[in-house]
């Protein structure tokens, strides 16, 4: 019997270049410190082009092409984490699990996800993990470097309860 493959994870946000970008890293982080990253793909999409990728198969300029928010690199570079897609068709039928930050997100993905025929991702907020029950991961774009910390706690919390129960 063959052994199965990896399981995988889509973290995903509104731009992709705040909350998504930090929860890939941590997450990352997680599976390669637990040696567990030849049993994960992992990757962050943004939902903000999603319509154009999927109705026309054209990307929108819409933060196409942008690095996270340097505000995302520094907090992620403070906890000793280098990072470096927009949600297509595909990933619903690849991925296992599309986590994502808020209930904006959610709508949009369950949405899309309807359309799709052999969608095999189990659609979900990543807050939903939150041993502190905070649901949602706020958008910190518009904050300060606290609210970046604030956003890369969460997701380490909601990821390390993420990884255990997806083990």
């Amino acid at each position: 019997m063959a052994e199965p493959g990896p399981k995988s994870v889509l973290f995903v946000c509104l731009g992709n270049i705040c909350r998504s970008p930090i929860a890939e890293a941590v997450f990352r982080k997680l599976v390669t410190d637990q040696k567990l990253s030849d049993h994960w793909r992992v990757d962050s999409a943004a939902t903000s082009t999603y319509e154009w990728v999927i109705d026309s198969g054209a990307v929108s300029d819409w933060n196409a092409g942008r690095s996270p928010d340097p505000r995302t690199l520094s907090c992620l570079r403070t906890h000793g984490i280098n990072t470096a897609h927009k949600v297509t068709k595909e990933d619903f039928a690849t991925f296992d699990y599309i986590l994502c930050m808020d209930e904006s997100n959610l709508r949009d993905l369950n949405r899309k996800s309807n359309q799709i025929k052999n969608c095999k991702a189990k659609i979900e907020l990543l807050g939903s993990y939150d041993p502190q029950n905070q649901l949602i991961i706020e958008d910190p774009y518009y904050g300060n470097e606290s609210d970046f910390e604030t956003v890369y706690q969460q997701c380490v919390r909601c990821c390390k309860a993420f990884l255990e129960k997806a083990r």
